[in-house]
């Protein structure tokens, strides 16, 4: 009886045995990446490629045309402000070109009463033996003549010349038979022009 369980014992050994021996480890997969190894991209498509290029150029012409429109803008803004300025600068300029002869015509006509009364003494010194003073008006005279041409000052031309009403006064008609009709005969009192403007019109006798 001992020896079967001899060989039983025998038996459950060897089986157990048998289960524990260790397995053998599994082999590595074939189409397993070996560690570390960098993976192969793919070459890019070239229909991707020309597509962004075109994107890029569509979107470089857009900023470009934007910029030439601001560009242009700033330029037409630019020439606007030039052409207000020189406008202005003209009115300016002819603003004060105006208040100046406003002013000088205002200064001239206080001083043609002075030259009348100057004319009037030398009218009446003629009449006599010409003293050293009547010399000397007759001087101060001339020399007031000058200055007046070199404002600009000049006197109207009166007797022989056609009636003009923008530079004469006609107070009263003659007959002359040496004169045409509508010439003037005679100056009462003498007109002056600065510039192109009328001064004072010319007092004259018109022929009728």
């Amino acid at each position: 009886m001992s020896t079967e369980q001899d060989e039983k014992t025998l038996e459950e050994e060897k089986e157990t045995a048998e289960v524990t021996e260790p397995s053998e480890e599994a082999a590595p997969e074939e189409d397993q990446e070996a560690p570390g190894e960098p993976e192969e991209q793919e070459p890019e498509d070239d229909g991707g490629k020309e597509k962004k290029e075109k994107r890029f150029a569509r979107k470089k012409d857009k900023n470009l045309e934007k910029l030439e429109e601001k560009v242009a803008e700033l330029e037409d803004a630019r020439m606007r402000q030039l052409a207000e300025f020189e406008n202005f600068r003209k009115r300016s300029e002819k603003e004060k070109s105006q208040m100046f002869e406003v002013g000088a015509k205002s200064v001239i006509e206080k001083i043609l009463p002075v030259m009348d009364n100057f004319e009037r003494g030398l009218e009446a010194a003629a009449q006599e033996e010409k003293t050293p003073f009547a010399e000397g008006m007759e001087l101060v005279y001339k020399q007031l003549l000058t200055a007046f041409d070199e404002m600009g000052v000049t006197p109207i031309e009166a007797v022989g010349a056609d009636f003009d009403p923008n530079l004469h006064n006609a107070v009263m008609t003659v007959e002359d038979d040496s004169l045409e009709s509508g010439k003037v005969a005679e100056e009462l009192q003498k007109g002056y022009m600065y510039k192109e403007a009328v001064v004072r019109h010319s007092m004259v006798k018109v022929v009728s």
